[in-house]
């Protein structure tokens, strides 16, 4: 899943190593735990497959410069943020290539990894799929949803349950229900998206 968010962001612009950890800290969450040293290995297992390329610091987008709410104070930070420029590790920069937006494609459509975190982090990235291939992607995280649904409304009957189980299970029943539905609206709005776009005269 990691290298399915790095070519995701690296999609939308070239960045530098930095810049692509703050931002992948961003986009999958603390529980991650993105690290320099998680997250240079897969820029070079990508690398070496031909899916990404360095590219000059210029073309990058620039690390974010976080508002100190004093004129001084940002002009410290960007003096200290030029200095740092000329050090190996910010000059390194990547861009994605052809043959990634092509594995990226296949990540974003592959069926084997649609647990609950694949699913958010294809989602952030699911502009990029063809109506079809986002419908179809939606579809079976609803059917993971009703199958979760049925199954979370069974009684466990092989033991008593005190009031706290009950509860504990009556939640995670309507956090599902209310995912199932959300999907379905996410569905219904792809489909509706689908007839607006569909040429005049066209049938199904």
């Amino acid at each position: 899943m990691l290298e399915l968010a790095v070519l995701g962001l690296l999609a939308e612009t070239p960045l530098h190593g930095y810049e692509l950890k703050k931002r992948l800290s961003e986009t999958l969450g603390p529980l991650w735990g993105i690290s320099f040293g998680s997250l240079y290995p897969a820029l070079r297992r990508l690398e070496r497959a031909g899916a990404i390329e360095e590219v000059d610091a210029e073309t990058a987008a620039p690390a974010a410069i976080v508002p100190t709410g004093s004129l001084k104070g940002d002009l410290a930070s960007a003096r200290q943020r030029r200095r740092a420029l000329p050090g190996r590790r910010t000059r390194k920069a990547y861009r994605i290539t052809d043959r990634g937006r092509q594995h990226f494609a296949e990540l974003l459509t592959d069926e084997s990894a649609d647990d609950d975190r694949a699913f958010a982090l294809k989602l952030s990235f699911c502009r990029y799929l063809e109506p079809a291939d986002r419908i179809a992607f939606l579809e079976r995280r609803r059917v993971q949803l009703s199958q979760r649904l049925s199954s979370s409304r069974r009684t466990p009957t092989a033991r008593a349950i005190d009031r706290y189980t009950r509860s504990l299970l009556e939640h995670r029943a309507q956090s599902t229900q209310h995912d199932l539905e959300w999907i379905d609206e996410l569905i219904a709005q792809e489909r509706a998206e689908l007839l607006t776009d569909r040429p005049e005269g066209a049938t199904a």
